[in-house]
């Protein structure tokens, strides 16, 4: 998979954004990106904070741009154009005390055509990564929220694919908002080579239970299909009918999904989450992820535990969704 993410990166070159640039992680995925030369770097933080922690790491980032947010040339113009972008809701002064962070400065750059995406997350916690894209870069037209999901790989050459949405952001979606996630889900489903067959996952299968949660997810699974009609869709459904062609087909005779989806719409971000961390603690599958989605450009949040290979792989599908 990343063999074909890299090939597209050297077709279209593009520049991400890394708000952590001190991090060891960040500097070790920085100089295999570098080294590639597909991709370019900028690195946000202290300069003399981000050159030493490179000098004691060994780490050679010969390339990167450095942007410290204390000595940035382009910081009044950057200010004013945040100013516009806020309209009224944060004054010259608080855009230029936000702009002294890293998450805001990167945001930025990216919004002024600096940078075309950004990854970041690896010390900031997801709202700290999400909050200035949401104000800053906001949300593509016809969307009105951010979603996410996680492509899960598994084998030596990561060719079973599958994807989960949303198991970070929304954490009570409404029926419409799990329309947008799934619409949304889909898209990045095909844009990592994966043909969706969608699933709206429940504890119940065609009405088996009665819940206000199983009435939203039909509810969903209906308009869903009338946006997507040429897109598998179907649900609601438990999650051994999604996968298993004997049961799905047996609780959900004639169904297109069930027993064959890849494409895994959660009702909630607390069955997702359990969702996909199951999947990668037991299933042996890689999750790369979370994915933000419905964006204006690709902005996309680390876990804090993640080591640098991690960081390595998400800055590739940050960058080829750009």
């Amino acid at each position: 998979m990343f063999e074909k993410l890299i090939e597209t990166l050297k077709a279209n070159h593009r520049t991400i954004v890394f708000t952590e640039g001190e991090d060891a992680r960040i500097l070790d995925a920085a100089e295999k990106l570098l080294k590639g030369g597909f991709l370019g770097v900028v690195l946000v933080g202290p300069a003399d904070g981000i050159r030493a922690a490179a000098e004691k790491g060994g780490y050679d980032i010969t390339g990167a741009r450095i942007i410290d947010p204390a000595a940035y040339p382009g910081m009044d113009a950057m200010v004013d154009r945040m100013v516009e972008l806020r309209k009224g809701k944060m004054t010259t002064e608080q855009c230029r005390e936000a702009l002294q962070k890293s998450n805001y400065l990167g945001t930025m750059l990216v919004k002024m055509g600096e940078a075309d995406c950004l990854l970041g997350g690896a010390t900031y916690s997801t709202a700290d990564t999400v909050r200035p894209a949401l104000q800053l870069i906001k949300t593509k037209p016809g969307n009105t929220i951010v979603s996410s999901c996680f492509i899960l790989t598994r084998g030596e050459t990561e060719d079973e694919r599958i994807a989960f949405g949303d198991c970070a952001i929304n954490i009570h979606p409404t029926e419409d908002n799990l329309v947008e996630i799934a619409v949304e889900t889909t898209k990045c489903a095909r844009a990592f080579g994966i043909d969706p067959k969608v699933a709206f996952l429940s504890f119940s299968t065609k009405g088996s239970a009665k819940d206000d949660t199983v009435t939203m997810m039909q509810n969903a699974v209906a308009k869903t299909k009338a946006a997507m009609p040429d897109t598998p869709v179907d649900g609601e459904m438990q999650f051994d009918a999604a996968v298993s062609p004997e049961v799905g087909q047996r609780k959900f005779p004639g169904s297109p999904v069930a027993g064959y989806a890849n494409t895994f719409i959660f009702p909630d971000v607390n069955a997702g989450n359990i969702g996909y961390k199951i999947a990668a603690r037991l299933g042996g599958f890689n999750a790369y992820g979370p994915i933000l989605l419905g964006l204006n450009a690709p902005i996309n949040d680390l876990s804090r535990g993640c080591n640098a290979e991690e960081v390595y792989k998400m800055a590739l599908i940050t960058a080829a969704l750009s």
